[in-house]
Parts: structure tokens; sequence; C-alpha cells
């Protein structure tokens, strides 16, 4: 019994070091303020609800394609295919999701999914069009809110990959009693989502195709990491993603069957993370939406195996609007 009890005490002991050492080191990285690292080549809109951080390709007066991101990525991982749409003769604009990237973050600490949404819905008043949304991933739950709270403020909704919890409402989950306590919470989040260490290994248990996580697209991800308040911030946003959100319209069926405006899935056929089975699903909840699938390719199919998305992409923006030269 001693040997066991001392045994545990000597685990605890490691597992706090390695914790505390963790933070500390996300301390000392995290020196830079937001206008010290904010990119040049793109700029911060401001809104009702604080500035948002956009990267902008094509004709500014062209119809918009808004591109939302998924888990701890931002606007830059959407560059390639900003770049290829822009040329197409859209206005292709990415945004920085707060927390992540180069967005204000919100002083209350609120990353709750309604509360994305309202932020998603206060850019597009500030950029003064009807987009059509592109949303990725973890993105897709406030992006789709956004669209069931005012449907008139899109011309078209794509959901990548959405990470969307139909009737996750009905868990009741609660936060897991370690992750309560902030300091705690913090120390594992600087352990794990935004250690640079560690950014790779996680990429790759997200995608199929293991060699689209290159060097380029690491120091993409990696970019914010030196902003002031990034693990602090991270932290705040972790309850959203482990938490299923009770007052979302997003996780009720019900709600995909009255969308009325064009939708299109677009899916990764080996996903891992939202099997193909959750985009199956999706598309026969809502009638009149088309799925598209994509071959060898899982949860970020816009960089693994960003030729065939492109095809795609076109496709179901195509099938949303007969082309950027009609009016949003």
């Amino acid at each position: 019994m001693r040997f066991i009890i001392k045994t545990l005490v000597s685990l605890l002991v490691l597992v706090s070091a390695v914790l505390i050492a963790a933070r500390l080191a996300a301390h000392m990285r995290e020196t830079e303020p937001l206008e010290a690292v904010v990119p040049q080549e793109g700029r911060l809109i401001e809104t009702a609800l604080g500035g948002v951080f956009v990267l902008e390709k094509g004709d500014g007066d062209a119809p918009v394609v808004l591109f939302a991101h998924g888990t701890a990525a931002w606007s830059g991982l959407w560059q390639p295919v900003l770049k290829e749409i822009g040329a197409d003769g859209w206005r292709a604009v990415a945004f920085d999701m707060p927390p992540f990237g180069f967005s204000e973050r919100a002083r209350d600490g609120d990353y709750s999914r309604t509360r994305q949404a309202e932020r998603i819905l206060a850019l597009v008043d500030a950029l003064g069009t009807r987009p059509i949304l592109v949303a990725h991933s973890i993105g897709a739950g406030p992006g789709v809110e956004a669209v069931m709270q005012r449907p008139d403020a899109f011309a078209g909704l794509v959901v990548v990959d959405g990470a969307l919890g139909l009737n996750s409402h009905e868990s009741g989950k609660d936060l897991p009693f370690p992750l309560r306590f902030g300091p705690l919470r913090e120390a594992v989040t600087a352990l794990t989502m935004n250690n640079p260490l560690l950014t790779g290994t996680f990429l790759r248990q997200l995608i199929h195709v293991d060699e689209a996580a290159t060097d380029e697209v690491l120091t993409v991800l990696k970019a914010p990491f030196v902003r002031q308040g990034t693990t602090a911030s991270y932290a705040d946003w972790v309850p959203s993603l482990l938490v299923s959100p009770q007052d979302a319209l997003s996780t009720r069926p019900v709600n995909y069957a009255a969308l009325s405006l064009p939708l299109v899935y677009i899916w990764g056929e080996e996903d891992t993370v939202t099997p193909l089975a959750q985009g199956e699903a999706l598309a026969r909840s809502t009638p009149g939406a088309r799925l598209l699938t994509i071959p060898d390719s899982g949860h970020i199919p816009q960089i693994e195996t960003p030729d065939t998305f492109l095809l795609v992409l076109r496709d179901a923006l195509g099938f949303i609007s007969p082309g950027p030269d009609t009016p949003n």
C-alpha cells in the first residue's frame, strides 16, 4: 500500500511539474500585443462586437464568399483557397473567429455558439453584404447558428465537414470537474492546444493525408501563438468545445428542415472526426440540400486534397449562385 501511495504521489508531482512548465513556457512565449503581430496583408474590421481580422482576395465590389475556419486555426489557413476563388471573380473573405487568430477577444470570455453566431452576424452587417458562408469544422456550429438566426442575411451556405452536434443538447454534459478550475484549464491548454511542439501531432490526428501537415501549414497554425493572452483566451473557449450548447438552434434537426436558402454540404469521405455519416444525416435533414463528397480526404479537405476541394467548392458555389457576375 505504501508503495502504491508513493507511486501515485510521484505521478501527481510529475504531472504537476509538466503542467506548470507548459504554462510558464506559454507565458514566456506570449509577449506580443495584437498590433505588433497582426498580419499586414489583412485588416481589422470594426463591428458592433469588436474588431474582426480578415484576409481578402478578389474584386472588392464582387459578391462575397465568407470563410469560417475550424478549431485553433485562423483565416491564414484559407489563403490558397482565397486566391483561387478571388481569381474566379468573387470577393473571397476569410475571418478569424475569436479567440483564435488576430481578432479582438471577448472581454467576458463568452465563446458560446450563440455568441459566436452574433459575432458572425455583426461582421456581415459591417461588410454590408449578403455573403455565401463557407464554414468548416467547429466554425460550422456558429456559422449555421448565424444562418438560422437571420437567414435573410446570407445568400447561401456551404458546410465543410461540420462539427454541428445534432441532438447534442439532449446529453446535458457538463465540463469535466478538473477543467472547471481556470488555472488548471489554462495549464492543460498550454500543454496541448497551443503547444507548438505538438501542433503537427494534433493536426495529423485530424487528417487522412499525413503529408498535408507540411512545415508551411504548421507555420501558419503557430503564427498566433506569440500573441499576448493566447493561452488564457483559448482556455476560456474550451468549455464551448466540450459542453454541448443547450440554447442553440443548430443542434436541432427540425431547424434544418426549415432552412430555405441554398445549402451544400462538403465532406471528406475518410473523415474520422466528423464521419461522413454525420454529413449524410444532415443532408437528409435539409430538404433541397446537396451533399458533395471528396474521396481520399479527411476532416480538412482544403489542405489534404486542395485541387479536388476547389473543384467541389466551385460546384457548390455554382449550385448556390449562377456566378459572381450576379449581384449578391
